[in-house]
């Protein structure tokens, strides 16, 4: 989940917008009216949805100008809709949040899934409007190869018909983040001094471009583009977490906070890159906006700092904040890291000495125990976090249901687990991506059912009857429910004053 919180960045925003509506826009106002008029004859269109009061609107205000005035050469059109006054053409669209991008292709629509940066969002766009493979010839080859920050170029014979099959196959899942193109032309294989059937990344960063020569599979095919589409060294943020993610690698976070550092550190660590690189993705980050994300390591706040994490797996691997970041200490590190010698780090509150209040507190230390060793009881589970508004309002309905839970707990246990000061446990198939998180671990095989129901007492009452393995009668004095019928939330975000990834 990527939440971003914007102080002074949002009053330039503001400034900003207030600029570009005293002068002409580039970007386009659409109303109810307009839509269908304005945006079913385009070829391409990027239409904004977007709330004058939302945070995150004003901060791409600017950005979006700019790739409006950008792309008018390329004859690509942005637009915008103001949801607070078209409520019901941003309902005709679905539109759930702020602010929503979508791409608009003949009349057929897609979700936007680039960048929100002006660069970005000229380099989504302009991919979608290349077909999926360009043809390549000697005549464009050098400016089609520099036409963008990372361009894949597959060369092939007549011989190649199964690898081209593979290659059009992936250009078409990878289209979103990549311009691909193809060519049989001699002298365009001559000239980039390859033998086919080869893959050419071509890339404006690093050694500037990467070779995959003879046969590939669709696996290998993909797993080349992504880990090397990924600079050695590069500043990581919201707008390009994902794609480090996406890559499948463990990501190396090298925490700063002040440009002699950020230097210092560069050149203790770049030759471990180097020699790492395609097994571990390294990473600059900013502790001044995203200070916070090391504690998503298990790291204190205090910097500089170093670690590694496997997003996919949520594991962490804080490097010893008593020692120096040297290169030697660095790749000793990452080399046991590599080797699996490092024990991924679980953070966890202590178990508590006392636990027979009616809602059970779970810890990381005594998660396994408690929900998964003990098979003969289904566990209940929240996951909060005590800055949570909606965990709040759910507290005195979860007391009472623990409560009436509390005579028959050896078959049906009601509890709650911080999720900010403990990890998940690694045997848990699942991450906890909003609070209040609810979940049922059923006896027996462990089954893992969601709660997704109102947070009303009956309600739980409901979903357990259905769901638990064990059966229990309550008694009929169990406690009134409260009148809360507040559905759980995708998601939500934490009132912070630091940026997270």
């Amino acid at each position: 989940m990527l939440i971003k919180k914007l102080f002074s960045v949002a009053a330039g925003a503001l400034l900003a917008c207030s600029i570009v509506s005293a002068e002409e826009s580039d970007v386009i106002s659409l109303t109810k009216d307009t839509f269908k008029t304005i945006v079913d004859p385009e070829k391409l269109i990027l239409v904004e949805f977007f709330a004058p009061w939302c945070g995150h609107c004003k901060a791409l205000a600017p950005e979006y100008e700019k790739a409006a005035t950008s792309l008018k050469s390329e004859n690509i059109k942005l637009a915008k809709v103001d949801c607070t006054a078209e409520s019901d053409l941003c309902a005709e669209q679905d539109v759930k949040g702020y602010p929503t991008l979508k791409v608009f292709k003949n009349g057929n629509v897609s979700e936007y899934n680039g960048g929100r940066k002006a660069e970005l969002i000229i380099s989504y766009m302009k991919k979608q409007s290349l077909p999926a493979i360009t043809d390549v010839n000697v005549e464009n080859f050098d400016t089609f190869k520099d036409s963008d920050d990372k361009v894949v170029v597959g060369f092939f014979t007549e011989n190649d018909q199964k690898e081209y099959n593979t290659f059009s196959e992936i250009s078409e899942i990878l289209r979103d983040d990549f311009i691909f193109g193809a060519t049989g032309q001699k002298e365009v294989i001559n000239k980039a001094e390859v033998k086919p059937p080869s893959i050419v990344l071509y890339k404006k960063f690093d050694e500037g471009k990467d070779v995959l020569e003879g046969t590939f599979t669709k696996d290998e095919l993909i797993d080349f583009i992504r880990k090397n589409s990924i600079p050695l060294l590069a500043e990581i943020g919201p707008e390009n977490y994902a794609s480090y993610v996406d890559s499948g690698l463990p990501l190396a976070f090298i925490f700063y906070d002040n440009d002699e550092q950020r230097t210092n550190l560069g050149k203790e660590i770049e030759s471990v890159a180097k020699e790492y690189k395609g097994q571990v993705n390294f990473v600059y980050i900013d502790a001044n906006k995203f200070g916070q994300h090391a504690e998503n390591i298990n790291l204190k706040q205090t910097w500089p700092a170093f670690g590694i994490s496997k997003p996919d797996e949520n594991l962490k691997y804080p490097f010893n904040q008593s020692k120096e970041i040297t290169t030697e200490a660095i790749k000793e590190f990452v080399d046991n890291f590599i080797k699996g010698e490092i024990p991924p780090s679980i953070k966890s509150e202590p178990i508590p000495e006392k636990n027979d209040d009616p809602v059970f507190v779970l810890v990381a230390d005594n998660f396994e125990e408690v929900v998964y060793n003990d098979t003969t009881k289904d566990v209940l589970v929240e996951f909060y976090a005590p800055w949570c508004g909606h965990c709040k309002k759910l507290a005195p309905t979860y007391e009472k249901l623990g409560e009436a839970y509390k005579n028959v707990r050896d078959k049906i246990l009601i509890a709650k687990m911080d999720g900010t000061e403990n990890d998940i446990p690694p045997k848990v198939p699942f991450k906890v991506s909003g609070f209040p998180t609810i979940k049922l671990f059923k006896a027996g095989n462990k089954e893992i059912v969601d709660y997704q129901g109102d947070r009303t007492y009956e309600s739980f009452i409901e979903f357990l009857n259905k769901n638990a393995h064990n059966k229990v009668d309550l008694d009929s004095s169990a406690p009134d429910s409260t009148p809360s019928k507040e559905p759980a939330p995708a998601a939500t975000e934490k009132d912070d004053k630091h940026d997270e990834l």
